[in-house]
């Protein structure tokens, strides 16, 4: 493989993985009752519409249908990749979904 080659593994490599990150981050959300979209759009205000996560909406399946995903895994997934806004949101809903209701 030439450097050109390589970089372009690489770069693929990543989409897909980010894409991983997106999916487990969705599933996660429905797992939970949560909105996705409104979750993102709390970290990341000024941001459009992202298009991975608009994709990546489609692959989810219902709660019922889902493994479930534990809090720290989402968490790693997320810091892997740097989205420590979305990680601070996250862990704003699991201190929610711990705190006993009066």
């Amino acid at each position: 493989m030439n450097r050109k080659e390589i970089e372009e593994e690489v770069i693929r490599n990543y989409q897909r993985d980010e894409q991983m990150m997106i999916l487990v981050f969705a599933q996660w959300c429905v797992n939970h009752g949560l909105n996705p979209e409104e979750l993102y759009a709390r970290a990341y205000p000024a941001q459009e519409v992202n298009p991975l996560l608009q994709q990546t909406l489609e692959l989810i399946v219902p709660k019922e249908e889902s493994s479930p995903i534990p809090d720290d895994t989402l968490l790693g997934v997320l810091s892997l990749f740097g989205n420590d806004d979305l990680a601070f949101v996250v862990t704003e809903e699991i201190a929610a979904r711990r705190k006993p209701s009066r």
